[in-house]
């Protein structure tokens, strides 16, 4: 079965578990494991940050980095349709009271910058505080550019606005730029970097930034349940990850472009974007439901308008995939 639903879907190479095997092990809460202190450190390294914390998963991660930098009527500035505003079933406001701002993104999936600074509230009791700015990089499989980082950056610092990255993906954002984590890192003052994307291991993220903030959010991973005891043998895999799966994610984006490629001549064929990273998004017109249940006759798993390349979709899965496209009929 080729599954295209997700990138999520990976499964550990024997590789990664025999690592996983072999993992030092000892109590995180106490921060006794090494094996999660290495990735936290390894991670932190990466990223040019002074601290990093491993969570059970990115939506933890998020969380607890939102709750360190606001508190009770403060406001974070977000796109309408990011992860940490409309999929992570509310945590900031319903856990802690923090109020979002979502504004649209823009084709490139940006937060422009004129709306951004329109949304930041003045010194009144009628508003909440505005307190963070919340970028998402990818978003919809499309990658912010450095110089807009940069200048979404300085407009922060220059209004007094903390800085966060949803960087669930910011492996492939660093691949299709050819840059470095830290030069993406640079622009935020925390960055959330899942795991069990892109990266295959089989859970876990880290949350990197300056140590007093990671202090803040590593009691808040404890008071949100995220305190994990041996936790080695997980991170274990994300160290892994982190040193080993980075590069070849450029694979996967090379795929994506194959199919797209490939099938461009075809009628019914049309994208919404041309693909960045390791994501096809088909346009929001066509109509996936009879193309999903033909697909799965060739054994092959999509869900909607989402596909996504990952190291468990191999060139011979790529084959499959064209020619069951080939063979549709719309």
């Amino acid at each position: 079965m080729i599954d295209l639903r997700s990138d999520t879907v990976t499964r550990p190479t024997p590789a990664m578990r025999e690592a996983m095997h072999t993992a030092e092990l000892g109590d995180d809460v106490y921060g006794e494991d090494p094996t999660v202190n290495a990735l936290e450190e390894y991670a932190a390294q990466l990223t040019g940050k002074e601290a990093a914390v491993f969570a059970p998963s990115g939506t933890q991660t998020n969380l607890i980095a939102l709750l360190s930098h606001c508190q009770r009527g403060h406001e974070y500035i977000v796109g309408f349709t990011a992860h940490t505003y409309q999929y992570e079933g509310g945590g900031a406001a319903v856990l802690g009271g923090i109020q979002p701002c979502p504004i649209p993104f823009n084709e490139r999936g940006e937060l422009p910058l004129d709306a951004v600074e329109a949304a930041i509230k003045p010194d009144d009791s009628h508003f909440a505080i505005t307190r963070l700015l919340c970028l998402e990089n990818t978003t919809g499989g499309k990658v912010l550019s450095l110089d807009y980082m940069a200048a979404a950056s300085e407009l922060a610092r220059r209004h007094g606005l903390g800085r966060h990255l949803d960087g669930a993906r910011v492996c492939n954002a660093a691949v299709a730029l050819g840059c470095s984590l830290k030069q993406i890192a640079q622009h935020f003052d925390t960055v959330s970097m899942c795991l069990s994307k892109g990266l295959a291991a089989p859970a876990g993220s880290v949350l990197v930034g300056d140590a007093e903030t990671i202090a803040r959010a590593r009691r808040w991973r404890k008071m949100v349940g995220g305190g994990m005891r041996q936790a080695g043998v997980i991170a274990a895999a994300g160290l892994y990850a982190l040193e080993n799966n980075i590069g070849r994610m450029a694979e996967d984006h090379a795929r994506a472009r194959r199919v797209a490629e490939a099938l461009a001549d075809l009628d019914w064929w049309q994208l919404d974007h041309e693909p960045q990273t390791n994501m096809l998004f088909l346009d929001s017109s066509t109509n996936v439901a009879p193309l999903i249940e033909h697909l799965a006759r060739y054994e092959v798993k999509v869900n909607g308008h989402r596909w996504v390349f990952h190291q468990d979709v191999p060139d011979s899965g790529v084959d499959t995939l064209i020619e069951g496209c080939r063979s549709y009929q719309a």
